[in-house]
């Protein structure tokens, strides 16, 4: 075994890494960009090298400057994680000439899995089924739609050297082809630098079955069980399972020995992940083969109790596979949720911000939390959204959805916008609970995923109220500790001190009686009067803002100071403004143009995805104030629009 890894990555899998090669007795060096200065994942590691800028091309896709970074620190070992260049066939050559191991599968492998339509190619030949579909070279956008309309819509467009959602579109109809090929392929130019695209046929009810294999350099391969990962937004996983509800022990055989087949056909050596289209009639069709390991890999390590990062280490540095196929079994039920910095309530759109409160639950056998982030980190836009992996593990499927709820209940995170509440939503809808799975889902299950927000419940009323008096006893406290009147006892010379406070959520607003009566409060809201006492759990404040997450939900909820002034709504007069900051690619609209509800008229490009800001009415364009190749902060006016 080497004793000393760089890892070429960032985030909670730079910081997972890092934990097994600490446990291995294994020194670590990180490598970061300007924007990553001051990191978790660099805290995680021994050594830490500046790669370059904030942009992934300036630095973690720079495989000079991490050959170089291994070169000064002498790391005798490379490990790329999960996107960036862990599927490069490149750098992964480049490592073996500079005499460095890459942690993961040859040059080779990665070069004939890494193309989607060569790999698809050499499935065919070797007997596993294909979905239906062009994955030939001709590119031009004529020739692809003719061939779509030969497959028949629905059709996925999809990047070639694609993988992580990005780079894929459906598309329904023959009109929305053209405008669909072009987002994809800039998409998938600025993600992977190619721009080519396959086209396959779209079934549109399907389950996202993929199976974990391991080679070894000496003929051995496994298959360490599927994970189902159907439930997806924007083509990306949301939450992912292992094992696949209903799945029959004769098709777990024959899924995973063609997935072995399919490794054994390239001499697959190190974690790779066999991904199938299963349909509901048991029939299941080759989608492509990611030469890496995954995001949802924890899964299949709690159902295994196995580190898989460690096989990867062993296997590189030149020893077999740990165990042999008979000698793997399945041990209860894993779930994964991605708990993401987005709004899914605005089409999933990536939030930034800094994270002033972080709190997960606490990690026991049974839960794990997987984090690059801590609190007072701050969520960029040059980098996937992504806060945390929350996995938990049970003796049953019905076990494990109850302890992730009670998990994601757990979590409290301010200052980005975040999918914790739309998750919880996901462990109730009745699809998912009845394990009828496809990647559908969402789509089916959106009435109850998202519902109208109603008003906060009185308990979330009385918290806010509670986060307030405290924080004016520490304010006092600060002044004069030894002073009666900041005791959190409440203590008056006379009688019972009393407040008449204002208090809003959203629109609506409250108001409160609040008399302090010695060891509880007296609040009166709405007529009704209750002793509320204790501390405030599950809140946090600041700026007279509280903070309160109760039974799954986040309310925001507003102390109206009466010595200010209440904040007033802005006024956007029509305007349309950048949802976060991001590079303008095009612009479909000019001033005069007439918009139908609905209509394209900027695309921006951030978090490494493509964003449309569409007209909310039908209207007339009054000005245009963004230009393409212009970068822009979120909140920027980017058109003026006048209703019809």
């Amino acid at each position: 075994m080497f004793s000393k890894l760089l890892i070429a990555n960032r985030g909670e899998i730079a910081c997972r890494v890092a934990r097994t090669a600490r446990r291995l007795g294994l020194s670590t060096v990180a490598v970061y960009s300007d924007a990553d200065a001051q990191a978790a994942h660099v805290a995680a590691c021994d050594e830490a090298v500046h790669i370059g800028g904030p942009m992934p091309r300036d630095s973690y896709l720079r495989g000079d400057a991490i050959l170089e970074a291994a070169r000064r620190t002498g790391a005798q070992a490379i490990h790329p994680g999960y996107g960036f260049l862990s599927e490069n066939a490149g750098f992964a050559a480049a490592c073996a000439r500079a005499g460095i191991v890459f942690v993961g599968p040859s040059p080779e492998s990665i070069s004939a899995m890494g193309s989607k339509s060569a790999a698809k190619a050499l499935m065919e030949k070797a007997g596993v089924p294909l979905t239906p579909g062009y994955h030939g070279d001709r590119q031009e956008p004529d020739y692809l739609l003719n061939e779509a309309r030969r497959i028949g819509f629905p059709v996925l467009i999809k990047a070639v050297a694609g993988g992580g959602g990005k780079g894929m579109r459906r598309v329904d109809a023959a009109g929305d082809f053209e405008a669909a090929l072009a987002s994809c392929q800039r998409e998938a130019s600025a993600s992977f630098g190619d721009a080519r695209v396959l086209v396959e046929k779209y079934l549109t009810t399907a389950r996202h079955i993929e199976v974990q294999v391991f080679g070894d350099d000496h003929g051995n391969a496994v298959y360490l069980f599927e994970r189902d990962c159907s439930v997806q937004r924007r083509h990306q996983k949301v939450l992912e399972e292992a094992p696949a509800p209903g799945m029959t022990p004769e098709r777990r055989r024959r899924m995973g020995e063609a997935a072995v087949a399919a490794a054994r056909a390239v001499k697959y050596s190190g974690a790779g992940t066999v991904e199938f289209i299963a349909g509901p009639d048991g029939a299941f069709y080759f989608m492509e083969m990611n030469t890496r390991l995954q995001v949802e890999h924890p899964v299949t390590e709690m159902i295994t109790g196995l580190d898989l990062v460690e096989w990867q280490l062993r296997v590189a540095a030149g020893e077999p596979l740990p165990l042999k196929q008979e000698q793997l079994a399945i041990d209860g039920h894993a779930i994964e949720a991605r708990i993401y910095a987005e709004d899914p309530a605005n089409g999933f759109l990536p939030s930034i911000g800094r994270l002033a409160h972080l709190h997960t639950p606490r990690a026991t056998d049974f839960v794990r939390i997987d984090t690059g982030v801590r609190q007072g980190d701050e969520i960029t836009p040059f980098y996937d959204p992504m806060i945390a992996k929350l996995i938990v593990h049970a003796a049953s499927r019905t076990a494990a959805i109850a302890r992730m709820r009670a998990a994601l209940s757990a979590c409290e995170i301010v200052g980005v916008q975040t999918n914790v509440e739309f998750l919880g939503r996901l462990m109730t809808a009745p699809s998912y609970v009845d394990a009828d799975l496809d990647t559908a889902l969402i789509e089916r299950e959106s009435a109850h995923l998202f519902p109208p927000r109603g008003p906060a419940p009185r308990r979330a009323w009385d918290l806010a109220v509670l986060a307030v008096v405290r924080d004016q006893h520490a304010t006092s406290a600060r002044g004069d500790a030894a002073s009666p009147w900041a005791a959190p006892d409440s203590w008056r010379l006379v009688g019972a001190a009393c407040r008449h406070w204002k208090f809003r959520e959203g629109e609506i607003t409250k108001e409160v009686d609040v008399t302090f009566t010695g060891e509880a409060l007296l609040v009166t809201i709405d007529g009704e009067s209750r002793a509320v006492e204790g501390a405030p759990a599950g809140t946090f404040s600041r700026a007279g803002t509280t903070h309160v997450f109760l039974d799954g939900e986040h309310r925001i909820i507003e102390w109206l100071d009466p010595y200010l002034p209440e904040q007033q709504h802005a006024d956007t007069h029509g305007g349309l403004r950048a949802p976060m900051p991001g590079r303008i690619l095009a612009v479909h609209a000019e001033p005069g143009m007439a918009v139908r509800r609905g209509a394209p008229l900027v695309v921006m490009e951030a978090m490494k995805m493509e964003h449309t800001v569409v007209a909310p009415a039908d209207g007339t364009v009054e000005r245009v104030m963004c230009a393409v190749g212009e970068q822009v902060k979120e909140g920027v006016e980017l058109l003026q629009l006048q209703p019809a």
